[in-house]
């Protein structure tokens, strides 16, 4: 099924202002720079843009693969000799254009990247309407082996939807026993994620907790936890958020027992940090695509 030529017109919008920050953020990025200084900036920059960020800008570093973004105060830098790896979504009126890229100062891991970058152009080039994830995931997985590597087998791409990150169908980096068919019309965000062959090749859940969504509207029985959630509902919809995000809105004394109340009773959810289970690096690399039936056209 197409997209109307509206609906189009938003993904190309959205994926033109994230190809051009992804593309800064490669040389913008430094070792020793406070992680905070480029989820603000990248973010700074969507707006400008005219477009709306579709989540906090991920930072995630070395064995961290995915999910983290500063809160607020944060004061980590990038380490020396890393693996960075900045993830930056924009949305137009809810549609979403999704895309990250790996900055590597470790000589070292600088095949874990060319990989990711490798088997993300294969996929590119392989997906269409009609073919099935599990398919896709074993053309990413060739690619990514090739190199001497290991994919990350439980972190996957995503059909994207409206003011949905994930929705529908996963595209997975590995081949699974249950796939789904890709579809014409499907917009897609394939994502790599690579490791060293040594390493157990799947995440684990964190401790730490730096992005959330909202989920279910429930009777909030105190003023600032109502204030916050409706602030909340009318900014994000159903869009992840980081606390950052909240600065001035309420006095800090009230917004921290509000922020905690809608978390407890599961108004909010919260994405925990996604972690290399043997702690060694991960590279990534993503696109945004939407399909058509003898290929795609990549709109990021």
């Amino acid at each position: 099924m197409s997209l109307p030529e509206d609906v189009v017109e938003k993904y190309h919008r959205a994926g033109k202002i994230v190809r051009e920050i992804r593309e800064e953020m490669k040389h913008f990025v430094k070792e020793g720079m406070p992680i905070i200084e480029i989820c603000e900036k990248v973010e700074e920059f969507i707006n400008k843009k005219d477009g709306v960020p579709a989540f906090p800008c991920n930072v995630s570093i070395d064995e961290i693969a995915a999910h983290y973004t500063s809160p607020p105060g944060d004061e980590r830098v990038v380490p020396s000799n890393s693996l960075v790896k900045v993830d930056i979504g924009a949305h137009i009126n809810g549609y979403i254009a999704d895309s990250a890229v790996t900055v590597c100062f470790s000589p070292e891991h600088e095949k874990l990247a060319k990989a990711a970058e490798e088997a993300l152009r294969v996929a590119i080039k392989t997906i269409q309407g009609g073919i099935s994830t599990s398919k896709l995931g074993s053309a990413i997985q060739r690619i990514i082996k090739a190199y001497g590597c290991k994919p990350v087998s439980n972190l996957t791409g995503h059909q994207i939807g409206r003011y949905l990150i994930h929705t529908g169908k996963s595209v997975p980096n590995v081949p699974h026993l249950i796939g789904s068919k890709i579809k014409v019309g499907d917009v897609v965000a394939i994502e790599p994620f690579v490791t060293v062959a040594k390493a157990a090749g799947r995440v684990n859940n964190g401790n730490e907790k730096t992005i959330f969504r909202f989920v279910k509207r429930k009777s909030v029985d105190n003023l600032y936890g109502r204030r916050l959630l409706d602030y909340i509902q009318r900014n994000f919809k159903t869009l992840p958020f980081a606390e950052r995000w909240f600065k001035g809105f309420m006095p800090q004394e009230h917004y921290l027992s509000a922020f905690q109340k809608l978390l407890r009773i599961k108004c909010l959810t919260a994405y925990p940090v996604f972690i290399e289970a043997s702690k060694k690096p991960v590279a990534q690399a993503e696109h945004t695509v939407l399909v058509g039936k003898n290929g795609c056209e990549v709109l990021t």
